[in-house]
């Protein structure tokens, strides 16, 4: 597997595409349109640029055009909920230059910008914006466009936001470094349980792994470990979360050789240890 151009299909020949999520979203992919997402009844990891975290019911986040993304679902019965989330896509081009530019939309326009290190609001400004999402999958015309707007005012005036990608992540799109990169993030994701040296990653990416250092760190803004400890450490606050699975069980099925190496790397990344992370969902 490899990450995949997607080509976002508007039914109506407009420019701004608003549907239910209906697939699992686990697919690594990008696409040079804008992509505003809001997960209403999931929870699991999202991977976009170079950030992995957990995400949670009304979790709402915006991300710039050819920026690769993904989401991995956590499912009860292997299944996921009915219109478990909404995702609209929109053309910058469909807002224009000569728009953006009108003092009016100057904090449109900020946001547009931020969105190059991807932007994730709050559980309460999703909530707001929850009704124009839904209003935009049956509405057409003006109407739609209309509750974009108002999901847009939303986020310009949010207080509470935070970016997803590191300062160091600057996407510049290459399709040998890209394809790279993209077959790398989909070994993590299907093998992190495993042991995976560096030597083993290297050869995913076909390079020797000194260059293959470099090359991750330049791309992701982290090394390869770093990266591997956090996929790891995410999916292990998920099963503290929503199991009752002992914490050695836990540290084993999320790849750390040891009971000290996963209460070292959980502590680093959560700032608190395993158990007490557990006792304080309680």
């Amino acid at each position: 597997m490899i990450a995949e151009l997607e080509k976002i299909l508007y039914d109506d020949g407009g420019g701004f595409r608003a549907s239910y999520i209906k697939e699992s979203g686990s697919l690594w992919h990008f696409h040079p349109e804008y992509e505003l997402i809001i997960n209403i009844k999931c929870n699991g990891t999202r991977i976009v640029g170079d950030s992995v975290e957990l995400f949670d019911q009304y979790d709402m986040v915006l991300i710039a055009g050819n920026i690769p993304h993904c989401w991995n679902y956590y499912r009860n019965d292997n299944a996921l909920p009915d219109k478990h989330g909404i995702v609209v896509n929109f053309k910058l081009s469909s807002l224009g230059e000569t728009l953006l530019s009108q003092h009016e939309l100057h904090s449109l326009k900020e946001l547009l910008n931020d969105a190059e290190r991807c932007i994730a609001f709050s559980i309460e400004d999703a909530k707001e914006a929850e009704k124009y999402f839904i209003r935009m999958v049956n509405n057409k015309g003006i109407d739609k466009l209309i509750d974009f707007f108002n999901i847009i005012k939303i986020l310009c005036s949010s207080e509470k936001k935070g970016f997803l990608c590191s300062e160091n992540y600057k996407l510049a799109y290459d399709e040998r470094g890209n394809k790279k990169m993209n077959d790398v993030y989909t070994y993590i994701r299907e093998n992190y349980f495993k042991p995976i040296s560096l030597q083993k990653i290297s050869k995913v990416a076909k390079m020797n792994p000194m260059a293959f250092s470099r090359f991750f760190k330049k791309s992701c803004g982290a090394c390869f470990v770093e990266y591997l400890n956090r996929v790891r450490t995410n999916k292990a606050c998920y099963l503290l979360r929503e199991t009752e699975y002992h914490v050695h069980d836990i540290a084993m099925e999320c790849g750390f050789a040891s009971i000290s190496n996963f209460n070292k790397q959980f502590r680093k990344a959560e700032g608190i240890a395993p158990r007490e992370y557990r006792a304080r969902l309680k």
